[in-house]
C-alpha cells in the first residue's frame, strides 16, 4: 500500500536539486513534444536564443516584458505572504494606467521631471485604492478576496475601454475617426538609459527595496506572522487589520505602477489591450518564485524569454507564437510539481510493517 506522509526536512541544497531536476525533466518534455511535431527541438530552442539575445533590440523586447511582469510579481508577492490572494493584478495595472494618463490629461504642459513623478503618485494612490476595496470587504464581511479581486480586472479594463470608446474628452482628435485616446507628449514618456526606458532601472530598485522590507523589517515580520496564522498575530500584539490595510495597499499600487511605466514608456498611450494578460501571469511568476522578490525577477526574465523566443519563433520558423506558451505551460507542470517533493513523499507500507 502506498501512502503520503510529510517529507522530512529538506537542505535548502536538496530543494535546489528537486526543483533543477523539475526544469531539466521539463525541457526533456517539451523536446518531446517539438520532436512529435516534426520539429527539431534544438533548432527551436536555437532560435529561441537568437530571438532574444541575437541583437540589441531583441533583447530590448525581453526587457521589455520583463519590466512590468517583475513589478506585478512584487505586488503579488506583498499580497501572497499575507496569504491575501491578490489575483486582480491585472486590474491594478489598468487603473494605474488610466490614473497616469488622468495626470497626463490635468497637466499636460507641465515639464517631464514634474510630470512623471505626478504619474507615478497617480498611479501608486489608483492601485492602491482599488486594491484596497477588496480588502475592506474581507475585513468587514469575510469575503473572498480571490472572487473580488478578478471580478474587478473586468472592471477596470471596461472602465478604460468605456474612456476609449465613448468618452470624448479623451479621445484623440487626430486619431482618423477610430476609437483612441490622445497620445502621451514628449514629457509624459519614461526617458532611456543605456538605450532601454528607465523602467528597468525602477525594477531593479523595487526588487531591492521589497527584499529589504519583507525580509528586514518589521512590517516584513508582520505580514509573514499573519500569513501563518490570524490568531498568532493577534496574540504577538500585531494589528492585523491595520497591516491587511498597508499591505494590500502596497501590494496594488506596485502593481498600478507597472501600468503607469507600460503606458509612459511602451504604448505612449492608455489602450484597453497594453498587458497582453500580464497580471494573470504575474500570478504565476509569483507563485513559482516561492514569494522571494530576487527569485521573481529571476523567473519573469525567463518567462519574458519564453514570451519573445515564441514571438520570434513565428517569424523565424513559421511555428505558431503559441509555442512558447506550450513551453512555458510544461515548465510550470513540472515546477509546481515538484513542490509537492519537496513538501511530500511516499511510504510504502507492507503488511504488517513500513518501509
Amino acid at each position: 500500500m502506498i501512502r503520503i506522509a510529510m517529507q522530512k526536512s529538506l537542505t535548502q541544497r536538496q530543494k535546489v536539486l528537486v526543483r533543477a531536476a523539475a526544469v531539466l525533466s521539463a525541457v526533456f518534455c517539451s523536446m518531446l513534444v517539438l520532436l512529435f511535431m516534426g520539429l527539431n527541438p534544438f533548432k527551436v530552442y536555437g532560435n529561441i536564443f537568437s530571438g532574444c539575445f541575437g541583437t540589441f533590440y531583441r533583447f530590448k523586447q525581453v526587457v521589455y516584458k520583463a519590466v512590468p511582469l517583475t513589478i506585478l510579481s512584487l505586488g503579488c508577492c506583498v499580497a501572497f505572504k499575507m496569504k491575501f490572494w491578490n489575483i486582480g493584478a491585472e486590474g491594478q495595472f489598468y487603473m494605474g494606467a488610466f490614473a497616469a494618463t488622468w495626470a497626463f490629461m490635468l497637466f499636460p504642459a507641465a515639464p517631464a521631471a514634474l510630470l512623471l513623478p505626478l504619474m507615478a503618485i497617480f498611479a501608486l494612490v489608483a492601485g492602491g485604492i482599488f486594491a484596497l476595496i477588496p480588502a475592506a470587504l474581507k475585513i468587514k464581511w469575510g469575503t473572498s478576496e480571490t472572487l473580488v479581486t478578478l471580478m474587478l480586472n473586468y472592471v477596470a479594463q471596461k472602465w478604460v475601454s468605456y474612456l476609449k470608446y465613448s468618452y470624448l474628452p479623451w479621445r484623440d482628435p487626430h486619431g482618423g475617426g477610430s476609437p483612441k485616446i490622445v497620445n502621451f507628449s514628449d514629457n509624459a514618456i519614461l526617458p532611456n538609459l543605456f538605450g532601454i526606458h528607465i523602467g528597468w532601472l525602477i525594477a531593479l530598485l523595487l526588487v531591492l527595496a521589497m527584499y529589504f522590507v519583507l525580509k528586514k523589517t518589521k512590517f516584513g515580520y508582520e505580514v509573514s506572522v499573519i500569513g501563518e496564522s490570524f490568531d498568532t498575530a493577534r496574540y504577538a500584539g500585531i494589528n492585523v487589520s491595520r497591516t491587511i490595510i498597508i499591505a494590500v495597499v502596497l501590494s496594488g499600487g506596485l502593481c498600478a505602477l507597472a501600468g503607469m511605466i507600460q503606458a509612459s514608456a511602451i504604448e505612449h498611450s492608455l489602450t484597453d489591450n497594453m498587458s497582453n494578460g500580464m497580471g494573470f501571469t504575474a500570478v504565476i511568476t509569483t507563485w513559482l518564485s516561492q514569494l522571494d522578490p530576487v527569485i521573481a525577477l529571476a523567473v519573469s526574465f525567463v518567462f519574458s524569454v519564453l514570451l519573445q523566443g515564441g514571438s520570434y519563433l513565428q517569424t523565424s520558423m513559421g511555428v505558431p507564437d503559441s509555442m512558447g506558451t506550450i513551453i512555458q505551460t510544461i515548465i510550470i507542470f513540472f515546477v509546481l510539481g515538484s513542490e509537492f517533493f519537496v513538501r511530500y513523499r511516499f511510504v510504502i507500507e507492507k503488511k504488517g510493517a513500513a518501509s
